[in-house]
């Protein structure tokens, strides 16, 4: 039997899929699956070393609120585990 999940897609994404489907004259759901077919097959196939490749321009991009993180307690014990003096 299939899976069905259901997912929430911000409103301009939603937008364009329904445009997109709209265009090729095909349902929403089809577009989705063939998407998550791309996705997984190049996911599948991509080395650790490519993986880290495209990971490089977000390295450092983010920032967090470190004192309101370590309120988390599973988020003190990964930083107590990796970040040891």
């Amino acid at each position: 039997m299939d899976s069905q999940i259901t997912l929430r897609l911000p409103r301009e994404l939603a937008r364009a899929l329904s445009k997109r489907a709209k265009a090729r004259g095909v349902p929403k759901s089809q577009l989705v699956r063939e998407a998550v077919t791309r996705y997984m097959a190049e996911a599948e196939s991509l080395t650790a070393e490519q993986v880290w490749q495209r990971s490089l321009p977000f390295i450092g991009s983010l920032e967090g609120d470190h004192e309101a993180a370590m309120a988390d307690p599973l988020y003190r014990q990964i930083y107590e585990m990796n970040f040891r003096e």
